[in-house]
């Protein structure tokens, strides 16, 4: 055995120098020559110029060119993975199709290309820009992906799109125009960090995702922030929407998840909405300036709120039940900036409970006609009453111990705005 060692070293030792640095030039079918010829493992470094695309990769390969351009004749994908520990750096592509049935895409990332990198890329004007589908352990790390808005809205495609790709790492991307900036449809296992997603119609959409964190990441101008649908056990801490026109955090049967410290600034309709979303946490997040707080609806079940601030929303919340749903967590509640309370002893709890919502609102959101008689000296009377006496309310949101300031709510000094 002492003899076996030193000669496997010797034979595999001429296999591990054939990797090698290989300089590209543009010329007609430049590109795919290149790849066609490469050994596994070498670094094709492209020149100055434009490169012409549809490609393929499948070996081994770092494909890097700070000022080389790919481009692809307008159908298709422009370059396809199907090789393990590729690396794509540096380059800018563009010139994919339009088909979203076949996910005409920048990148494509294909079963085999496990431990695949994208790092440093531009991608303008293409459908997808980085279809993740099938890839294991995948980085995509630090790219600029611009979409497409020529197109109508259903016919447009995602920054990202991601299927089927545990233990993705998705960070540091900028993400702009086209339908959401990441999609992703039954894929477990991912992290998704410090992101900008603008001009889309969502910044950030799971589908059938489970385990996944979501931290730090920034939604600006959007129709809707961050929506999680379908998908549980997520951790989703310190992330910002702001100027969102819709919703700000959207959950549709989304469950077992944990909301920490983030922030909606300067909403649209709603900071949060909770749909048939059970057993989740909010703890310390930050809701202002929407035109309802949080929207808590469809039988949603063992959710705990606490240490939330909601501050300057038209409506704090609009709950529509009649169980009475307790909004804090041993003996600690929310802010709101509504209420006008008192902290004699001063423990840090307005001394009164928060009840949001009355009778006469859950009529008007059932019959909007309502609305015309809110002046009245009857209405006025019956709210008065409910407010003096709350066993005339008919169930609703409480929180029994109400914060007397919004302090440590939404992201922590420091992080990015």
């Amino acid at each position: 055995m002492r003899f076996l060692i030193p000669i496997l070293v010797l034979l595999l030792a001429p296999f591990a120098c054939l990797a090698e640095r290989v300089e590209v030039w543009p010329g007609q079918g430049a590109l795919a020559r290149a790849i066609a010829t490469a050994r596994p493992g070498d670094e094709l470094v492209l020149g100055e110029g434009t490169y012409a695309g549809p490609v393929q990769i499948d070996k081994p390969l770092t494909l890097t060119g700070p000022r080389a351009r790919i481009d692809g004749p307008g159908e298709g994908s422009v370059i396809m993975v199907t090789a393990p520990d590729v690396t794509i750096s540096g380059v800018t592509i563009t010139g994919a199709g339009a088909r979203l049935s076949e996910f005409d895409s920048g990148i494509r990332l294909l079963k085999g290309a496990q431990g695949a990198r994208v790092e440093g890329v531009t991608l303008i004007g293409n459908l997808i820009g980085i279809d993740v589908h099938g890839a294991r352990g995948v980085t995509i790390r630090g790219n600029r992906i611009e979409g497409r808005n020529d197109l109508r809205v259903p016919e447009r495609g995602p920054g990202i799109y991601v299927w089927n790709a545990p233990r993705l790492l998705v960070e540091n991307n900028t993400i702009t125009k086209g339908r959401d900036g990441v999609f992703i449809t039954t894929s477990d296992e991912a992290v998704y960090r410090s992101n900008r997603f603008s001009d889309l119609r969502f910044a950030f959409h799971s589908m059938y995702a489970n385990r996944i964190e979501v931290t730090e990441n920034i939604s600006h101008g959007n129709d809707m922030g961050f929506a999680f649908m379908y998908s549980t056990r997520l951790i989703v801490e310190r992330n910002l929407s702001e100027g969102d026109a819709n919703h700000g955090f959207f959950m549709n049967f989304a469950n077992k998840a944990e909301l920490r410290q983030n922030e909606v600034r300067s909403g649209g309709d709603k900071c949060l909405f909770v749909y048939n979303s059970n057993h989740n946490f909010f703890d310390a997040n930050r809701f202002a300036g929407c035109g309802i707080g949080v929207h808590f609806t469809a039988g949603s079940q063992g959710n705990v709120l606490t240490g939330n601030a909601f501050v300057g929303n038209r409506t704090q919340v609009k709950y529509v039940g009649t169980r009475w749903l307790e909004w804090s967590d041993g003996a600690r509640g929310n802010y709101w900036s509504d209420q006008a309370g008192f902290d004699v002893n001063g423990d840090g709890l307005v001394d009164s409970p928060y009840r949001p919502n009355d009778s006469i609102d859950q009529l008007v959101w059932s019959q909007p006609a309502a609305r015309l008689l809110m002046g009245t000296p009857a209405v006025q009377l019956i709210r008065w009453s409910q407010s003096r006496f709350p066993g005339l309310l008919p169930g609703g949101v409480i929180d029994s111990h109400p914060l007397v300031s919004p302090e440590g709510a939404g992201l922590p000094q420091g992080d990015p705005s």
